[in-house]
C-alpha cells in the first residue's frame, strides 16, 4: 500500500531505534524525574510534534533542500546547537529539591505544561540530525516506483511517531516512579548531569557536517 514494503521490519527497526537513548529521551527523563509524569508526558508530546515537523518536511522535499544547501544546514545547525546548549545550561542551573522526598510533586508546574511541551518540540525540531535520519531511514521502506512517495513518507512517519510516543510515555512513567523513592540531592545531580550532556550534544552538533 502506497508503495510501502516490509512494514513489520520497519516497525521492529523503529522500536529498536526508539529504545536507544538519545537527547529526546534524556529530556523526557529529566522532566519526569524532576517534575513528575505529567511533565514527562508533556515533553513526550512536544518531542513527537517535533518529529512530525521533520516527517512533513521530508515528505515535501524540504529536508532534502536544507541538507543540500550548506548555508541552510549551517544556519539550522547553529540554531539547534545553541538551543540544546541553552536547555542544558537551564537544567544545570535549576535548583534541586523540586520534588518532595516522598515523591509528590511540588509547585514546579505552576507555569503550566506548555513551556515543557514547546521546549521538547524545539529540542527536536531544531535538530538537523533528525531531518537527516528520516531522509536516510524512511526511503529504505518505500519502493522506487511508489506512485505517491510523499504519502508513503507520511504514513511511515506516523507509524514511527506513534510507536515512539508510546515508548516515551512508558519511559516518562517509569522515570517518575523510579525516582519517587529518591531524595532531592540525587534528583538534583541527575538533572545537572543530563543538562551537562545536553551542552555536550550542542557542542558536538556544531561540529557536525551535512552528509
Amino acid at each position: 500500500m502506497f508503495g510501502i514494503h516490509d512494514v513489520a521490519l520497519f516497525v521492529l527497526a523503529g522500536l529498536l531505534l526508539n529504545i536507544t537513548p538519545g537527547p529526546d529521551m534524556l529530556y523526557i527523563i529529566g522532566r519526569s524525574t524532576s517534575q513528575g509524569f505529567r511533565a514527562g508526558a508533556a515533553a513526550t508530546f512536544g518531542v513527537s510534534a517535533g518529529c512530525s515537523v521533520h516527517i512533513t518536511a521530508a515528505a515535501l522535499g524540504i529536508s532534502a533542500l536544507i541538507t543540500a544547501s550548506a548555508t541552510a544546514f549551517t544556519i539550522l545547525k547553529i540554531v539547534g546547537a545553541a538551543y540544546l546548549i541553552y536547555v542544558g545550561l537551564s537544567m544545570m542551573k535549576a535548583r534541586g529539591g523540586r520534588r518532595k522526598a516522598e515523591g509528590k510533586p511540588i509547585p514546579a508546574l505552576a507555569g503550566g505544561l506548555s513551556p515543557i511541551f514547546w521546549q521538547g518540540f524545539l529540542t527536536n525540531a531544531l535538530n538537523p540530525k533528525v531531518a537527516l535520519f528520516f531522509l536516510a531511514f524512511l526511503p529504505q521502506f518505500i519502493a522506487l516506483d511508489a506512485p505517491t512517495k510523499p504519502l508513503a513518507f507520511l504514513v511511515l512517519g506516523a507509524i514511527f511517531t506513534f510507536t515512539a510516543t508510546l515508548w516515551n510515555l512508558f519511559v516518562a512513567w517509569s522515570a517518575a516512579k523510579m525516582t519517587a523513592a529518591l531524595g532531592s540531592p540525587a534528583l538534583a545531580w541527575g538533572e545537572r548531569l543530563i543538562g551537562a550532556f545536553f551542552v555536550f550534544l550542542g557542542v558536538r552538533l556544531l561540529a557536525a557536517e551535512a552528509r
